[in-house]
């Protein structure tokens, strides 16, 4: 991570308006944008992805130096860059801004969503703590649209269990499911749905659909942050009952959880570090504080 975090900050260079530090050349992945004149482009300064990794990286380093006790005038410098870094900027039409300018795009429905990384995997963009940016992720996914490759309709469900909205996951997660047969015939001409031995017809086959779909029912179950676990946080109406085990959150903990008329029933959180921890389950919460090895149980 330091070494990555060397590299980036020989590479940011400060953009002409606002001298905001960004990446150049770069690009929002496999995405192009039409400029004023009418021309078409990929090749870009400080797309809005680049800057939520840094930030995340950034970050990341902050920490490790902190808890290794090393590194502090590195931590420093660091923490001046990633002040610096162009933010998360709204579009005049509510989508998060892709790129550092509310460009045109040639496609709108374009199968990458690479500028919501900070929605999901990371945890930058959040309902619960940034409302507004996580609304315009929200616009820019509703704009995007449902159907998409594997992968990509994968990470769809994920990106909207991640703003709660359990029953738009679903209804993703059961379009990864469609089947295709022998053929590989596509769902709704997007390349996506299911082979009968469950893989992922993008063709040929592309694994990142079933991780991608398996990690989104995990999302819409449990989902966690340092310090915060959330249970239940996306369950759609199709799983009125259930329960699953093992589990595992942020920060080393491991969870079993069963619920029943879309209620929690019982939730056993398993410590392997020992520490406090806040759990979440829709108005309620709990903090907890087992030691290394042991385990809590909930019984709302």
């Amino acid at each position: 991570m330091k070494e990555a975090a060397e590299f980036y900050l020989g590479m940011l260079i400060e953009e002409p308006v606002h001298s905001w530090l960004v990446t150049a050349p770069s690009n929002s992945p496999e995405n192009r944008f039409r400029k004023p004149d009418g021309m078409e482009a990929t090749t870009c300064m400080g797309p809005t992805i680049d800057m939520q990794i840094l930030r995340e990286l950034f970050s990341n380093c902050i920490a490790a130096g902190e808890i290794l006790g090393v590194d502090a005038a590195f931590r420093e410098q660091l923490k001046s860059s990633r002040a610096r870094l162009a933010p998360n900027q709204i579009a005049p039409d509510g989508r998060l801004q892709e790129w550092l300018d509310p460009y045109v795009e040639p496609e709108p429905q374009h199968r990458h969503v690479s500028h919501l990384y900070g929605l999901y995997p990371s945890s930058e963009i959040s309902p619960g703590q940034t409302p507004e940016l996580a609304e315009a992720a929200r616009r820019s996914l509703e704009l995007r649209g449902d159907h998409s490759t594997g992968w990509a309709l994968a990470w769809r469900v994920n990106l909207w269990a991640r703003l709660g909205d359990g029953n738009h996951a679903h209804r993703l997660l059961r379009a990864l499911f469609y089947p295709t047969g022998d053929m590989g015939l596509d769902y709704a001409g997007s390349g996506s749905g299911s082979y009968a031995n469950l893989f992922c017809a993008h063709p040929p086959f592309q694994i990142d659909g079933n991780f991608g779909g398996t990690a989104g029912i995990v999302e819409m179950l449990i989902q966690s942050r340092p310090g915060e676990i959330h249970l239940l946080p996306a369950l759609p109406d199709a799983w009125p009952e259930g329960r699953v085990a093992g589990f595992c959150a942020r920060g080393g903990w491991v969870v079993n959880l069963e619920w029943k008329h879309r209620r929690l029933i019982r939730a056993t959180i398993r410590s392997a570090n020992g520490g406090a921890i806040r759990v979440r389950q829709a108005q309620r919460t709990w903090d907890l504080n087992p030691s290394a090895g042991q385990a809590a149980t909930i019984h709302p």
